[in-house]
């Protein structure tokens, strides 16, 4: 009779153990989907003296789409680009993947953009210097209203306040030239350098930009609690950069958002696809 209940209770143990793995192994798919399939708005605010008192810009950054689609021609992302009515709105690299042919998907979210607010500006990351269709590609943005920044620098009023933008070539495949792209340029003004890969702040540290915004990282795709992300492109294992704010003193602060899209692995895990809406304000 004690060996019967021994292994009944051995049973029901196992039963017990599968169904609980099981079920953890459907939540961490759930997970997946929600956060490769849909996106977030992240929100920041950052503060420098010198923007005049009571002067603020709201900038929208989106990074890392990757081609990637979300909701019927991207209607999930352009309501929330519609809903947050930025000043200014800036694509900080890859719209395309490395190996995408059909360039429609992304031709389509620039006009959509540049329909919403024609102060849509845009840096080259990686995989479009990657891509073998990179010239025209940069052509049809440009003839959609994108202003991309090639190493080189302008400037964008609001309220009598003006605001440098500069722009450099992507620094992880050695098309930066930052001493063109800070050509003539007054950074007395408040100074937005948009920069693909972050490592830019490594290799210029004394980069005269009062905020750097980038992507690349993808915030490791897949992160773990306590840990973080996993890997990220030219970090590799334990990332040192990976997505947030990090200061560079001076009241200098860089910038990376996670992005929209998926690159190697097509998912993303506790690092859902966003854009973000940061906002500077008067100290």
């Amino acid at each position: 009779m004690m060996k019967k209940k021994t292994k009944i209770k051995s049973g029901l143990r196992k039963w017990i153990i599968f169904i609980v793995l099981l079920l953890a192994m459907l939540l961490v798919t759930i997970k997946i989907y929600f956060d490769t399939a849909t996106s977030k708005i992240n929100k920041e605010q950052f503060q420098s003296d010198k923007l005049e008192e009571g002067t603020e810009l709201k900038i929208l950054q989106i990074t890392d789409v990757h081609s990637r689609v979300f909701g019927a021609e991207n209607s999930a992302v352009l309501e929330k680009v519609k809903e947050l009515d930025a000043d200014i709105i800036v694509l900080t690299g890859d719209l395309i993947d490395r190996k995408t042919e059909n360039l429609e998907i992304a031709y389509q979210l620039a006009e959509e953009l540049v329909r919403i607010n024609p102060d849509t500006y845009f840096v080259t990351g990686n995989h479009e210097h990657e891509n073998l269709e990179k010239e025209a590609f940069l052509a049809g943005l440009k003839d959609r209203g994108i202003i991309t920044l090639s190493n080189e620098n302008t400037q964008f009023e609001k309220n009598g306040q003006l605001f440098n933008i500069v722009g450099v070539s992507d620094v992880s495949t050695e098309h930066e030239d930052m001493t063109l792209a800070f050509a003539d340029l007054d950074t007395d003004k408040y100074t937005i350098l948009l920069s693909h890969a972050p490592i830019v702040v490594q290799k210029y540290p004394d980069v005269d930009a009062d905020i750097v915004l980038s992507g690349h990282t993808h915030g490791g795709q897949v992160r773990l609690p306590f840990i973080g992300a996993l890997v990220a492109p030219d970090e590799g294992l334990l990332p040192e950069l990976q997505k947030g704010i990090y200061p560079l003193g001076d009241e200098r602060y860089l910038y990376i958002d996670s992005g929209l899209g998926t690159s190697a692995l097509p998912i993303r895990f506790l690092n859902q696809s966003q854009i973000s809406l940061i906002t500077i304000q008067s100290d």
